[in-house]
């Protein structure tokens, strides 16, 4: 299959987290001691990490700063997709939300940033040429109106699926695109009207030329207008958003997925609707931040039991959250599953299957690697704060002491019944489905290896 290329500006999005519980003397606002800080890639660069999810092969075109932010930004991106870099000029955009017991407080906003229009290079015109779909992920930035950029993409529209996510201070969409994804209040900004969902995707449509509309709605899903038709779609029931950062990055991402592999575009925006909902409800953008500091697991000494990081985060107002596995041949996808969960709070634990326990689940050969030297490599990662290891068949009993806020598993569990569901709502927790990254698994690495 042929990649889907995602072009647009990509920012760099930093978490601040920290603590509130008193008022500044001099003005009635709150303290924020600071605890830690997480990096993302934002704008084109989420899209471009999200569409990765979804489909094999990603590649970003973007200005890119040499700069602090800049380099930062593209250390983040190089770790899951491609990068082909395009000139910008200023500084890094930079998007600072500070937060505290999990609400956000302010956000700060630095660079000026802004794409260049010097003519493209080989290396760009090449990988758009080689591109299976499109994603146009605008963030106002400048790089939709680049007058070469814009011919290409025009010529391109005709052979394969182009979805442009449009934004108000961008270039309106090139002609004859398959579908354009503007939220609703993006979709009154660019016809100067407030309507219904369906009338002001239906008068972007004949605007700009395009196949289809698709005006998503926040919790009501989306609408989708195309050849005289108008539907909607609707997110699955009982699905509560926890943060709804980055969502239309990837409701338009899982749509431009489903048209590489064929759908059309109605499947395609069905797609992009489930996919947006079950993200936000396992966190939305901040599961793929990685942590620039970790003050509860540096203050701790080596060897610190699960017990005693669980009862210090619990100490501290902190939100502990616990995984579990086998985790026998460690891989991207478990490095991947590992960081997203502890991004989900302020300490993470590893419930770990003894070996007698793998045994057990994987049959006589398994595992591979003995409990002892499987903790070690855990605890070496930075977003793991402790490990336990337990005997039985599932961590129950072990769950009933950590008493975990939250409980997270891959999305391979999302039509399973999880034996130990019973106890983590008992203790108030909830359940999380973080999506795996495909290709990887402990069973395929050992059936590869036995093949060799």
């Amino acid at each position: 299959m042929r990649p889907l290329v995602v072009v647009g500006d990509a920012l760099l999005d930093v978490d601040v987290d920290g603590v509130s519980d008193r008022l500044c003397p001099d003005a009635p606002v709150p303290v924020v001691d600071l605890v830690r800080e997480w990096r993302r890639p934002g704008g084109a660069g989420l899209a471009a990490l999200l569409a990765a999810r979804s489909t094999a092969e990603v590649v970003l075109i973007a200005p890119m700063g040499d700069d602090q932010a800049g380099h930062a930004l593209a250390g983040l991106l190089e770790r899951e997709v491609g990068l082909v870099r395009m000139p910008l000029r200023g500084t890094t955009v930079t998007k600072t939300r500070v937060r505290a017991a999990g609400q956000s407080l302010v956000r700060l906003d630095s660079g000026d940033g802004e794409a260049e229009t010097a003519p493209l290079t080989g290396e760009v015109r090449d990988t758009l040429r080689s591109a299976g779909a499109i994603l146009v992920a605008d963030y106002g930035r400048g790089i939709t109106g680049h007058p070469e950029l814009r011919r290409l993409l025009g010529g391109l529209a005709g052979e394969i699926p182009v979805v442009w996510d449009p934004h108000p201070r961008g270039a309106v969409p090139v002609d004859g695109i398959r579908l354009a994804t503007p939220n609703l209040a993006e979709a009154e900004q660019f016809t100067g009207t407030r309507a219904d969902a369906g009338e002001l995707a239906e008068l972007m449509r004949a605007a700009w030329d395009a196949g289809a509309v698709s005006v998503t709605t926040g919790s009501q899903g989306a609408v989708l207008t195309e050849d005289g038709h108008l539907t909607v779609f609707r997110p699955p029931p009982g699905i509560v958003a926890k943060d709804t950062c980055g969502a239309g990055d990837r409701f338009a991402s899982a749509a431009t997925a489903a048209l590489l592999a064929g759908a059309t575009t109605a499947e395609a925006v069905a797609a992009g609707v489930d996919t947006a909902a079950r993200f936000v409800a396992t966190g939305g953008a901040a599961t793929l931040s990685t942590v620039d500091s970790a003050p509860v697991r540096d203050s701790l000494p080596a060897g610190t039991s699960a017990f005693d990081v669980a009862a210090r985060t619990r100490a501290r107002g902190g939100r502990l959250v616990a995984t579990g596995g086998c985790f026998d041949l460690l891989h991207p996808g478990h490095a991947s599953l590992l960081r997203q969960a502890r991004a989900l709070g302020d300490a993470l634990v590893v419930c770990l299957n003894s070996d007698e326990s793998v045994r057990g689940l994987k049959g006589p050969g398994r595992p591979i690697v003995a409990a002892r030297d499987r903790a070690r490599l855990l605890t070496e990662l930075g977003s793991v704060d402790a490990v336990a290891v337990f005997d039985e068949p599932d961590p129950a009993a072990l769950l009933d002491r950590l008493r975990p806020d939250v409980w997270v598993k891959g999305g391979d569990y999302a039509d399973t019944e999880l034996p130990e569901s019973a106890v983590v709502h008992r203790h108030g927790g909830e359940i999380v489905l973080i999506p795996t990254i495909r290709g990887y698994s402990t069973s395929r690495l050992v059936a590869a290896a036995e093949g060799a």
